[in-house]
């Protein structure tokens, strides 16, 4: 099909919403449109074959292989078993609903799933009700859609071409279901850039997977570049997907093209893995951002608890707003295993991509759900490279967002090292916004990403390569730190005053257990020729003073609780005080506790005597309380200085910023 057919066809569907004008909202067109080509679609194949699936049906009916029998039939993994067509449907306007709900009640199973997936019987009642149905009907039946006419790729790129239609005129509709088709290009060219002579072999058999698969954008992406790179190539392609319509039109896509599409399941990948046990040799994904899993977190958190790392989440659970790192250790669960063949050659193994914000990066201190997840990734060599992407590409957020590159099988000059490649500036203006989509990224600059993500080695270590300040590289552990505990003694001189006493006595009066203390009042009177006579340096001296004031106001030694009330009202910090001390050690001062981060690399304490004590020469480091973390801060890596300018030329620019608004003001005047 040439362009200007193509153009004609998707025109001639579109154009169908002209009906629906009035009864619907622009948002909802597509809930009508897309099932009707699908329907359509449907019919048109399985026209050839009609009268020998009518015949099956009679023949074959109440017994066990009676699917069996249809399918082979029609010649297709689908089939429908009612006599009435398109034509008679339109023909008949007041009997079109029921007509309709009829046909579509016999299709078998698969494909009634998808219809009754985009809610298609109320769609029919409510276009019945407006007096359209049969138009909208008669519409469809002009459009010739058979494979003698349209092919099933010709039909998929017409499928898709409605989709982004439809999702571009519903910014939370794309936002939510559908990932710009030119960064789904650019990650599928980075996914598979290592591996195109390995995809050349004959009889290739690739599987790959999606487990938010949305619409169904990357996985039909991923089928058509492996096939452009071997026409021969098999792609089975599984997904999964929560959102029923997102569901319904991912697998009527691959319906229409003629592929197998009982591998797209419905369901939550968390809480019903529909993929369990399987592996895939690929695997990308563009998983809602910072989206909260409170819904699954009973299910996320028994199999954590009691599988550990024999289920999908042993390395840890992020926080619950945000699921992120659930979906990428779903994904890596899925990784196949390594072999290593007897000339020492590796073969098999997984490699993944997965659209992320900027949380994942750093989120989480050390030793917690989102560091650990990290530390796991890269402590087994699994993160291939990260690539920034422009602001502004998708339609419901400008926020940044990353590429994270994930493999079990890195080439051997890649192990133990991750590359971090800054595409930020590689995008071009739109003309038009579409929501939030203000930039995209042209071919040209998709086809120099893929070659600097091929050559990112290479291109870090030549100083003289034009793209070389966009490419680092780093050992796995350079991401990792210690979070060391600094602590300082705590200095304490003591001292009664009427503020304090004061205090002690709310203390006292308030205090759940302290106020059952039967003494207080005498203990306060036996306290209060303390008052202004200064303070002691001295924990002992203090203490006599103590016991001489209560022996004196008669009072007895007050229970422990009360004790340690009168020592925390009476004690104060104090730079110059008492260095307190518990059994011979220093006590930590809690409030001028410190905590740092130093590289794995580096040995703390030489880290403390260069950083540390120059500052505060009492500070030691707690190693009982030092912690493993792993972070990767992507955009300090990549920060350039830029000198401020010099006062002398901002203030001349002011002073003739000044000089225009009093030439505008002297203007109004007159």
């Amino acid at each position: 099909m040439n362009n200007s057919k193509h153009q004609e066809l998707v025109g001639f569907i579109w154009s169908v919403a002209d009906l629906l004008r009035g009864d619907y909202k622009q948002s909802e067109y597509g809930k009508v449109i897309l099932p009707f080509t699908v329907l359509r679609r449907l019919d048109c194949v399985l026209a050839p074959t009609k009268d020998a699936v009518l015949e099956a049906d009679q023949k074959w009916k109440g017994k066990s292989f009676h699917h069996l029998m249809l399918t082979k039939a029609s010649g297709h993994s689908f089939y429908n078993t009612s006599s009435v067509t398109f034509d008679q449907i339109a023909g008949d306007p007041s009997q079109a609903n029921r007509h309709l709900a009829n046909y579509i009640g016999a299709f078998s199973n698969n494909a009634a799933e998808v219809l009754e997936k985009y809610d298609f019987p109320q769609h029919i009642r409510r276009l019945d009700e407006a007096g359209i149905l049969y138009q909208v009907v008669g519409e469809f039946a002009n459009l010739e859609l058979g494979p003698d006419k349209v092919s099933n790729l010709q039909m998929g790129y017409v499928f898709e071409e409605l989709i982004r239609k439809f999702s571009e005129i519903s910014n939370e509709t794309a936002g939510e279901h559908f990932t710009p088709r030119e960064v789904i290009r650019l990650m599928v060219n980075l996914l598979l850039a290592p591996d195109y002579e390995d995809l050349k072999n004959p009889g290739k058999v690739v599987e790959v997977m999606d487990p938010a698969c949305g619409t169904g954008g990357m996985l039909t992406e991923m089928h058509d570049h492996i096939r452009a790179h071997n026409p021969d190539a098999t792609v089975v392609s599984s997904g999964q997907e929560l959102n029923a319509e997102s569901w319904a039109i991912c697998r009527s896509d691959l319906m229409i093209k003629g592929q197998e599409s009982s591998h797209i399941a419905f369901g939550n990948s968390f809480a019903h893995d529909k993929h369990y046990g399987k592996k895939f040799d690929y695997m990308l994904a563009n998983p809602p951002f910072g989206v909260e899993w409170k819904k699954v977190r009973e299910e996320v958190e028994n199999e954590y608890h009691s599988l550990g790392f024999s289920g999908r989440f042993g390395a840890g659970l992020p926080r619950i707003n945000d699921g992120s790192f659930l979906f990428l250790q779903h994904m890596l669960s899925k990784m196949r295993p390594v072999q290593v063949e007897t000339d020492g050659r590796r073969t098999g193994g997984s490699r993944l991509a997965i659209v992320f914000n900027g949380s994942p990066l750093f989120t989480g201190a050390a030793e917690s759900g989102e560091s650990r997840i990290r530390q796991w990734i890269l402590e087994n060599d699994w993160l291939e490279a990260i690539v920034a992407l422009p602001d502004q590409l998708f339609y419901n957020t400008g926020i940044s967002t990353y590429f994270w590159i994930l493999t079990n099988n890195k080439a051997d000059r890649h192990k133990g090292k991750v590359a971090l490649i800054d595409a930020r500036e590689h995008f071009v203006k739109m003309r038009k916004s579409l929501g939030e989509k203000r930039n995209e990224i042209s071919a040209e600059q998709i086809d120099e990403l893929t070659r600097l993500y091929r050559d990112a080695s290479t291109v870090a270590e030549d100083a003289e390569h034009p793209l070389h300040g966009k490419v680092k590289v780093f050992a796995n552990e350079d991401f990792g730190y210690r979070r060391i505990t600094v602590e300082r003694p705590l200095k304490l001189r003591f001292e009664v005053t009427e503020e304090a006493l004061a205090g002690l006595e709310t203390t006292l009066k308030t205090g759940k257990a302290l106020a059952k203390y039967e003494y207080r009042d005498q203990l306060l009177e036996a306290l209060r020729p303390l008052a202004g006579q200064g303070p002691s340096y001295a924990k002992t001296e203090f203490a006599d003073r103590l016991r001489t004031a209560l022996a004196q106001g008669g009072v007895g030694k007050p229970p422990a609780n009360v004790d340690k009330a009168v020592w925390g009202t009476f004690s104060v910090r104090d730079s110059e005080g008492e260095v307190q001390k518990t059994k011979g050690r220093p006590e930590p001062d809690a409030e001028l506790r410190d905590f740092e981060n130093v590289p794995l690399d580096e040995d703390v304490q030489e880290y403390l005597e260069r950083e540390v004590l120059p500052h505060v020469p009492d500070a030691w480091i707690d190693h009982e309380k030092t912690k493993i973390g792993y972070e990767i801060a992507f955009t300090r890596y990549f920060y350039t200085f830029v000198s401020p300018r010099p006062l002398s030329e901002i203030d001349a620019e002011l002073g003739e910023l000044e000089g225009e608004i009093r030439d505008l003001l002297e203007r109004v005047k007159e």
